[in-house]
């Protein structure tokens, strides 16, 4: 399937959405509900054995999708704020939490998620903060990028986590 070139148009989750869906161990969409397929403009049938790879907006920084996928391997959760681009183009944000599903036995079976609307003030903080990771795995690659994040979360004297949670639970 062919990417789309990005625009400019936004497209916004309502309050109350709620976008779900689970991927197999290898990143392949198998399930998607209904706000995740209405507001990506893609069908349950495009999604559906698709990498999840194929909503990945060009301005993500990739240090992002590899601390993503460090945490869940290691069987735990992660949120992070994602720009999403749809199928004709436009972009969304989400703050989402992906998680692993572990069988009895321990055993990763599959990989979820569940996406809600960021705070805009959440958005407005990590544009810049994404734009310089960009520019930073431009010029050395995603350890350069890694570097700048650790370098950045060290400065603030927090972690990831409290720095995402932060940005998402401020008080307006």
């Amino acid at each position: 399937m062919r990417r789309p070139e990005p625009t400019d148009r936004e497209r916004f989750l309502k309050e109350s959405d709620y976008i779900v869906s689970k991927t197999d161990l290898k990143g392949h969409i198998t399930y998607c509900n209904k706000v995740f397929i209405e507001i990506c403009g893609y069908s349950e049938t495009e999604l559906l054995g698709t990498p999840h790879s194929i909503l990945r907006h060009p301005d993500m920084p990739k240090i992002v999708f590899k601390l993503l996928w460090e945490r869940i391997r290691n069987k735990k959760d992660i949120f992070a704020f994602v720009k999403n681009l749809c199928k004709d183009g436009s972009f969304y944000w989400v703050f989402a939490n992906v998680t692993a599903t572990v069988d009895f036995d321990g055993t990763i079976r599959d990989y979820h998620s569940v996406r809600r609307k960021p705070r805009p003030e959440a958005v407005k903080a990590i544009e810049p903060i994404y734009a310089k990771l960009l520019e930073e795995e431009r010029k050395g690659g995603m350890e350069a990028s890694g570097a700048y994040l650790q370098n950045l979360l060290e400065s603030n004297g927090t972690d990831y986590d409290e720095f995402i949670f932060s940005l998402q639970n401020a008080k307006a």
